[in-house]
């Protein structure tokens, strides 16, 4: 009976050997199937390998620790950013106001035009101009205020009848808050001079936001 069931097993090993070149021919070969030529799985979902398994032939189902997942797919490619047409242009206010005034000289218009207004004609479209005025540290807060703002919307106005849209300029009034940086000078010299050196911190800001053509 031994010897019966030794050549029973034998025959089935030399079965499947015989049996290998044909499922090397098949995406399985590498493991036992059944009659459907579906990969044949234990209780536990394992499966058996045959002599033809190479770690190349791993299935994902069967040694998924051997599989390597397929390469992502590239990402396209990111778009180009949008050109910007972003400028800030600083005006000191001694070329466009008259010393405590708040009216425009034909100075100021003309680097208006040619700075702000002629730059603008390069952008497709602007988003935001901020106009910010400021003024230098002689007077009160509340009269350097007044005059601050008075100075930005002057500048607005301007930029308006230029044919700027009204719903993208906007304006703010800094006051004596922020001097020019790197400017120092002696409250002690004579009023004429130290009006002279304060001079930088007398300004308007324009500062433009929008997309190039």
């Amino acid at each position: 009976m031994k010897k019966q069931n030794l050549t029973t097993i034998i025959a089935a090993l030399g079965a499947i050997a015989c049996a290998a070149p044909a499922l090397a021919q098949t995406p399985t070969a590498a493991y036992l199937t059944d009659t459907r030529n579906v990969v044949a799985k234990s209780g536990f979902g394992l499966c058996w390998r045959t002599s033809a398994w190479t770690p190349a032939a791993a299935l994902a189902e069967c040694d998924p620790d051997l599989t390597k997942a397929a390469p992502a797919a590239a990402a396209p490619a990111a778009t180009a950013a949008a050109k910007k047409c972003d400028f800030t242009v600083t005006l000191q206010s001694d070329e466009l106001f008259t010393f405590n005034k708040a009216a425009l000289t034909g100075a100021a218009q003309k680097r208006l035009d040619s700075d702000v207004v002629g730059k603008l004609s390069s952008c497709a479209s602007v988003s935001m101009i901020m106009i910010t005025g400021h003024t230098d540290r002689l007077g009160s807060q509340a009269y350097n205020q007044k005059l601050s703002e008075k100075r930005a919307d002057a500048v607005k106005a301007y930029l308006l009848k230029k044919g700027v849209p009204a719903d993208t300029v906007d304006t703010m009034g800094a006051g004596k808050t922020q001097p020019a940086q790197g400017v120092k000078c002696d409250d002690s010299l004579p009023r004429q001079k130290l009006i002279a050196c304060l001079a930088p911190s007398r300004r308007v800001v324009v500062e433009v936001k929008g997309s190039a053509k």
